[in-house]
């Protein structure tokens, strides 16, 4: 089916929603009657009240609607075409220039807020990769005295949660800066708190991902090396010269990695306080510290 005839003027929202659907389950896209409703719902502007609202026979523009549809057809994913994403409490802008927010990362927002219990703490929050900037500006939406930093190889990633933390008005407690990991950083600089969602996919599998990733989102921020775990290497190296005295390292982690941490810990001397699983039950954050002396 193309788009040619049909991508001007008005229809009828059950014709543009049976259009869509059958549009996204021929390109194979889970659930398509679910994303070719929402697809409309956000290309519309409405809140889901609003389409509730609607009568199935109310006629709305569709050319942006059946543009959207094209592109989740082709595997691009759904937070791309319609620039937004949800993560935590947060509305947050997301572009390829950044992975998409996903909720398994929020495992590692909710082991910070158990293991720093006290809101009030003027924390200090190194972000290592921060991408969209969504683990850090969940954690000072948290922490209002806490401040911090976010770092991001790529300018455009830095660029977007900048714009990200203005977006959720945290502007005042948050930098970002384009960097490699680290190297940026004034040596003698200390944290309370350094957090990552690095890349760990093993470079062998990132051929095997879901279209929507491998395809769309950027590989530099998924490639963890030829076993995954290049970015823990150098991570778990620097936690001990960059942490404050109790501060905590919390590092997302793929499936099947939380023995190799714990060895990184020991060669680090650091010590593993926690591994958590997601919602799924699998390992996905990990908490460490530097040893006791």
């Amino acid at each position: 089916m193309t788009f040619a005839d049909n991508s001007r003027g008005r229809a009828a929202i059950e014709q543009l929603l049976r259009q869509g659907t059958h549009i996204l389950a021929e390109a194979g896209v889970e659930s398509p009657r679910r994303e070719a409703r929402l697809l409309l719902q956000h290309a519309l502007g409405f809140s889901a009240e609003q389409m509730l609202a609607l009568s199935p026979r109310s006629e709305v523009d569709q050319a942006r609607y059946l543009t959207w549809v094209a592109r989740r057809a082709r595997h691009e994913p759904f937070a791309y075409i319609t620039g937004q994403k949800g993560f935590w409490t947060l509305d947050l802008a997301v572009s390829p220039a950044s992975l998409v927010p996903r909720g398994d990362t929020e495992t590692l927002i909710s082991c910070v807020l158990d293991h720093c219990p006290d809101r009030e703490a003027p924390l200090s929050v190194l972000d290592l990769g921060t991408g969209s900037g969504c683990i850090l500006l969940a954690v000072l939406s948290e922490y209002p005295q806490a401040q911090g930093v976010g770092v991001d190889i790529s300018p455009q990633a830095a660029a977007l949660a900048a714009g990200n933390a203005v977006r959720c008005g945290l502007e005042a407690r948050a930098a970002f800066m384009a960097a490699n990991w680290m190297d940026a950083l004034a040596m003698e600089t200390r944290f309370d708190l350094i957090m990552s969602n690095p890349p760990y996919i093993p470079s062998h599998d990132v051929t095997e991902l879901m279209p929507e990733v491998r395809n769309h989102e950027p590989v530099r921020a998924l490639d963890g090396g030829h076993d995954g775990l290049d970015a823990y290497r150098l991570l778990c190296a620097g936690l001990p010269s960059r942490l404050t005295p109790g501060g905590l390292g919390v590092f997302e982690i793929g499936i099947g990695q939380e023995a190799s941490l714990r060895a990184l810990a020991v060669e680090n001397h650091l010590e593993v306080v926690e591994v958590r699983a997601d919602f799924e039950g699998i390992a996905r954050a990990v908490v460490m510290r530097r040893q006791a002396i």
